[in-house]
């Protein structure tokens, strides 16, 4: 497996969706539900019968809609397409029998819609609006930005707007991240060593950061609860923070992994928790509180801190 992602509609359960990456069989969606009373992982597959799974998402609206990345062969080339599919009903919100009887009972998915690439190039990756009503999405293929609307319950996706990257060198966007604030009307995209940010509104681009790596940049986040803020890691085995109005200096480095840096993740609830994942196989979870949102933590309240006991909490 390469892909995972938490079922962001779903509130009382913690739920993730795991893609497997099979060559030979047919390739499938592990539902995984912990179950954190009884300390237990409960879980339920999905047939994905159209290739091997590169990426994930799921909507932010509905808990049985889901968007996949796949390959598929056709005339001997390979091409990565996108669709959008919903789950079974009694699969939406998870259940708990036991895992051993999970291959016995299982279920395909239903195809909704395919986000028809076929004039952009290869999906590298697809990101719901965040605060959305499930119906806004936009995909990365090659090196085009699509917005496309979800119509009909998702039956049918209409490409609302597009634009393309220019340049020189083979242009290829490698990830990119959605943005919940500023109305969602701003998305980052990684492209080789840069992070461009984009307005989605004119589908033009608002800020640059070239060489933000070193070498490639494999992921982004946006501080869900700070304005501004957004995280990137890559192939130079760095974290960096950045704050997008003055995007000349990183605010921040990390520099714990020893290999490349493949994803990097704020906790939603405290965001000086940032979780990264690296081939260097580890997987670190770092406490970043001065470029939080609470540099404080939740310990202190504001309030009853006098200017020199601010000052003292600072250097702490």
């Amino acid at each position: 497996a390469r892909a995972l992602t938490p079922q962001t509609a779903e509130t009382d359960a913690i739920r993730f969706l795991v893609g497997t990456q099979s060559l030979r069989y047919d390739n499938q969606i592990h539902i995984i539900d912990f179950d954190d009373e009884n300390n237990i992982i409960n879980k339920n597959v999905l047939l994905h019968q159209v290739g091997e799974i590169w990426h994930i998402s799921t909507s932010p609206a509905d808990k049985g809609v889901l968007a996949t990345c796949y390959n598929k062969t056709s005339d001997s080339k390979v091409m990565t397409c996108a669709a959008v599919w919903r789950m079974p009903k009694e699969l939406e919100s998870g259940s708990h029998e036991s895992p051993d009887d999970s291959s016995s009972n299982t279920q395909t998915l239903e195809l909704l819609c395919h986000l028809d690439n076929t004039a952009h190039g290869n999906m590298a990756c697809v990101m719901w609006e965040p605060m959305g009503d499930g119906k806004k999405i936009i995909s990365l293929a090659d090196n085009n930005i699509l917005l496309w609307d979800l119509q009909e319950s998702s039956a049918k996706a209409v490409l609302s707007s597009s634009t393309a990257l220019e340049g020189k060198g083979q242009l290829k966007f490698t990830s990119g991240r959605w943005s919940p604030h500023h109305n969602c009307t701003q998305i980052a995209t990684a492209n080789d060593t840069t992070v461009r940010g984009w307005d989605t509104r004119s589908m033009r681009q608002i800020y640059c950061i070239e060489n933000a790596h070193g070498q490639l940049v494999r992921d982004l986040d946006f501080n869900p609860n700070k304005q501004y803020y957004l995280a990137s890691c890559g192939d130079d085995c760095k974290v960096k923070f950045w704050d997008t109005r003055n995007v000349t200096e990183p605010v921040k480095t990390l520099e714990e992994h020893s290999h490349w840096v493949w994803n990097v993740r704020y906790n939603h609830s405290h965001d000086q928790l940032i979780l990264t994942g690296s081939s260097d196989s580890r997987v670190i979870l770092s406490n970043m509180v001065s470029i939080s949102s609470e540099p404080f933590g939740h310990m202190v309240d504001d309030d009853e801190l006098s200017d020199q006991e601010d000052q003292h909490q600072e250097d702490k």
